[in-house]
């Protein structure tokens, strides 16, 4: 293969510097037949016009002398009009027509001749025209059943006719020259062809094993790109599975710390609230100093249970397992209100949602009531939830301040996290807002998930 390319290389590049000089005279050859088609263009484009000032001409003449005759024979004044623009055209015709026969003395003789008739036949139209209009009714019939006009009118044909006779053989010579040079044109193209389809061809066999060595390069540069993706589908997913797993991690810890803080440290609270119920009872009548330290020591410890219970209730809502989503959601809806200020309306449906999904619908709540207590600066909010056959859809609105979805920072994790929680759910989390237009979230998720083929395999 080496030792045909060391010699083919040189072959081709021989062939292809005769091909581009045989095309080159080619080229010479038809730009030079171009330049001789075109100037025959022009004389076949400027006879045609002169054919036409000449039918133009022939046709203004017709028109007066029908104008004039109507109106001798009528008197309508009407007839005038059609007199007077035609004998208008006829000046402009014949202007067009000297321009035009200026550099032919032999055409231009014979024009100037059909001029003086054309001019002596206006001036007859002119004369029997004015005759009639003055009422001398024996000079224009006498001037009218004369020959004079036909005469003229004759001589005008004749020396249009000659006109155009000499501008149709003309035109015929140019429409042969045009003929010549297309064949000529048509010889050099199929030169020009054949040059270039052999070039071609030796271009195609020089660069076939190039095409064939970038087409393995692009084969293995797919295969390495679809081994990337493949690579990152399973990254991501790993990714996704992690962080449901660490969520999943997250909830269980708070449920245990809740338990722990409930069981251990609300037993010590209540024990140590009972004893100073005890010690309060013995030295009431004894140190009312004593006593008004027992009774702050009593609020202290009612405010460590009650602080207590907030934070188990942020770590794991009791309500949830004790009362249900839907009296959940209107405790934390209420709480929300008190502590905010911020007026809300629910309108809750009874749902069947297992213990993780109804968990879910809180957070998502949960995490959209905190946005709004931090930035929305709103007034209003609604939470809805709708129970359906198959799924539920959540729904928070607020009338506040919004925010353009399109530029939210992707440091922000608020809206990430939700829309992560409700997609390892199985559901679809939907945010539209825009800058003073409020914000609305959307949730909609299954009853029940289904389980991937690949699971179901393992």
């Amino acid at each position: 293969m080496k030792r045909t390319g060391s010699f083919s290389i040189p072959r081709v590049g021989i062939s292809l510097v005769l091909a581009a000089f045989a095309a080159c005279v080619l080229i010479g050859i038809n730009e030079a037949g171009y330049h001789q088609s075109k100037d025959a263009l022009e004389q076949i484009e400027k006879y045609t016009h002169t054919r036409a000032e000449l039918s133009r001409l022939m046709q203004s003449v017709l028109d007066a002398e029908t104008g004039s005759r109507g109106y001798l024979l009528t008197g309508d004044p009407r007839y005038l009009e059609p007199y007077n623009a035609a004998v208008a055209n006829i000046g402009q015709n014949l202007d067009g027509l000297r321009s035009v026969y200026a550099s032919t003395p032999d055409e231009y003789a014979t024009l100037a001749q059909l001029s003086r008739n054309v001019q002596r036949k206006a001036a007859e139209m002119d004369l029997s025209v004015r005759m009639r209009t003055q009422g001398n009714e024996d000079a224009w019939k006498f001037v009218l059943m004369t020959d004079v006009g036909k005469e003229h009118m004759d001589a005008i044909r004749s020396q249009s006719g000659k006109l155009i006779a000499s501008a149709t053989q003309r035109m015929d010579v140019a429409q042969d020259q045009v003929e010549a040079s297309l064949k000529l044109a048509r010889i050099g193209i199929a030169g020009v062809t054949m040059a270039a389809l052999i070039a071609f061809w030796l271009y195609l066999r020089q660069t076939n094993a190039l095409k064939l060595a970038g087409e393995r390069q692009q084969a293995a540069l797919q295969q390495e790109r679809d081994l990337l993706e493949s690579q990152v589908r399973e990254r991501t997913a790993t990714l996704a599975e992690l962080a449901t797993h660490l969520q999943q991690v997250r909830e269980e810890e708070r449920g245990h710390l809740a338990r722990e803080l409930h069981d251990e440290l609300g037993a010590l609270l209540t024990a140590a609230k009972l004893d100073v119920a005890r010690i309060k009872s013995r030295t009431a009548a004894q140190a009312p100093e004593i006593t008004q330290r027992l009774q702050h020591l009593t609020e202290t410890l009612n405010s460590g249970i009650a602080l207590k219970r907030r934070i188990i209730e942020d770590l794991r809502p009791s309500s949830l397992a004790n009362l249900g989503l839907t009296a959940s959601l209107e405790i934390l809806a209420r709480e929300f209100s008190e502590r905010s200020g911020i007026e809300v309306a629910t309108s809750l449906e009874a749902s069947e949602l297992d213990e993780s999904r109804q968990l879910t619908v809180y957070r998502l709540v949960q995490e959209s009531l905190t946005n709004v207590g931090k930035y929305a600066q709103a007034r209003q909010v609604d939470i809805s939830l709708r129970n359906y056959s198959n799924h539920v859809e959540v729904e928070i609105k607020d009338d506040g301040q919004g925010f353009d979805v399109a530029r939210v920072r992707p440091s922000t994790h608020g809206l990430a996290g939700m829309r992560h929680r409700v997609e390892a759910a199985g559901g679809k989390l939907t945010v539209m807002s825009r800058p003073q237009a409020g914000t609305r979230i959307a949730a909609v998720m299954p009853k029940t998930l289904p389980v991937p083929e690949a699971r179901v395999a393992a």
